[in-house]
């Protein structure tokens, strides 16, 4: 029997054009790599070609224009726009992006790949034109790793030339130093180091006050009561910039170059460089703040501070304050601990004190160790008023003695023994506890007993006051 077949004709699409048109909300995203003019100009270029392209479309709808400007693409994490972008598509805002080329959207195949299968799973297509390659496309994902893959190879290749043309400036000793965040120099039109001279007078006080005997946090918190600005004009110093500072060679007019270097080109991280890549020193490379002697007296202070901190078992030198100038520097006569600082309470004022102990009288709990007594607080502060009235009453003989430390090879006693003569010149017998004079004069108070105590001096002069 014949089929019998009935053909159903198709309706006729009543709908206007317009309206059958479904508009595609197409965004797109634009990228330059550095912040040179030129580049600039290029990242004008592509806001305007595409902000164009999607208005010259029927059927698309500007979602919106994603720009990142001076941004490196090895790496979308610091890509505000393009992770902004991300979070549009998240949210429904966009049905489709459009780019330049695969290196504009990533460097890096992993990221270029996961955010494409993750648009793609919103039914979100990547265009790039140069590549000719849509995400949607059954060949497109095979095609993008491939092509992204030469992408990071070439943003690897484009780290290594960087990297060869920064070591060849340092093979030259040309410097490449952010003045900006460099206390104490500026830049001159050519690019070289040039002094400041408002703040090398700030570096210069630092410096100093090291010298007579300051620490780096004591430091920080009288240029902050005095107002004194940092590099960023504010008031605020930390004592770990202070350190810095105080080792840093280019305040004597030399620069060690490749401190740092770049351990992977896809992340930017640096690490500091302890002979994994050569290092380059260039002798008087830009004008000096601080004296060669003077930077090396730092230098040769900072060991000894840091050796004296070993020696009694204390964690750093720098507790002493001008409030608690005996903090960690009252030693044992007798077992050569730190003496700690205690007060003895009591419901009567005037019998309030405060007393320095051996801190191994007891090191355990309830055991007895060292059998030194405790000396009150205000013996200590009249040894060093005995003891500095002492050299003013003998200035010959003292003068004397440190003028011969001034042909020393040590640069820091060489420098002590300077400072030494110059405040002896002018002194005159004090009354009263000079912390000043203490913080420029003495290394140490040793107690022995209870009723002997020796002031060594930073030069090694030992002067004993019997109480």
């Amino acid at each position: 029997m014949a089929r019998n077949i009935t053909v159903i004709p198709a309706r006729a699409n009543r709908t206007s054009l317009a309206e059958s048109i479904v508009l595609k909300k197409v965004a797109a995203y634009c990228r330059v790599s550095t912040e040179f003019a030129e580049q600039a100009t290029s990242y004008e270029a592509q806001v305007t070609y595409y902000t164009s392209y999607i208005k010259g479309h029927a059927d698309y709808e500007l979602a919106g224009i994603y720009a990142d400007e001076g941004l490196s693409g090895t790496s979308t994490k610091k890509r505000e726009q393009f992770n902004a972008m991300i979070e549009d598509c998240k949210a429904g805002k966009i049905d489709m992006i459009i780019t330049k080329s695969i290196s504009r959207f990533a460097r890096n195949t992993l990221d270029c790949l996961n955010f494409v299968r993750l648009l793609k799973d919103l039914g979100i297509g990547v265009i790039f034109e140069k590549e000719n390659i849509n995400t949607l496309d059954s060949k497109g994902e095979v095609l993008l790793s491939i092509l992204s893959s030469l992408a990071q190879d070439e943003s690897r290749s484009i780290s290594e030339n960087s990297t060869w043309g920064i070591r060849r400036r340092f093979e030259q000793g040309k410097l490449h130093v952010n003045h900006v965040k460099f206390l104490g120099y500026d830049k001159d039109a050519n690019g070289n180091l040039i002094i400041n001279t408002k703040q090398a007078k700030i570096v210069r006080r630092i410096y100093q006050e090291f010298l007579d005997g300051k620490g780096a946090n004591r430091i920080a918190k009288e240029l902050e009561k005095d107002g004194v600005p940092n590099w960023n004009g504010k008031a605020k110093w930390y004592d770990s910039s202070i350190k810095k500072m105080l080792t840093n060679e280019k305040y004597k007019g030399d620069a060690l170059l490749q401190k740092t270097y770049t351990v992977d080109f896809l992340s930017k991280k640096r690490a500091g460089n302890t002979g994994q890549v050569p290092q380059y020193y260039v002798e008087e490379s830009h004008p000096a703040i601080i004296d060669k002697d003077m930077w090396e007296a730092v230098q040769l202070e900072m060991e000894r501070r840091h050796a004296y901190a070993v020696e009694h078992g204390i964690q750093k030198f720098e507790y002493a304050t001008a409030i608690n100038p005996f903090a960690g520097r009252v030693i044992c006569g007798s077992c050569g601990h730190i003496f700690g600082r205690k007060v003895w309470n009591s419901t009567d004022d005037r019998r309030r004190r405060i007393i320095w102990r051996c801190n191994d009288k007891y090191a355990v709990k309830g055991e007895k160790g060292c059998s030194s007594k405790h000396i009150d607080d205000g013996v200590l502060y009249q040894a060093f008023v005995g003891a500095f009235n002492a050299m003013i009453e003998n200035k010959d003989y003292f003068k004397g003695k440190w003028q011969e430390r001034l042909e020393s090879e040590n640069l820091f006693q060489r420098y002590k023994a300077r400072q030494f003569i110059g405040i002896i010149t002018e002194a005159e017998a004090i009354s009263e506890f000079n912390v000043d004079l203490y913080f420029s004069l003495v290394e140490k108070i040793t107690v022995y007993d209870g009723d002997r105590v020796i002031v060594n001096l930073l030069d090694g002069t030992e002067l004993e006051c019997i109480i």
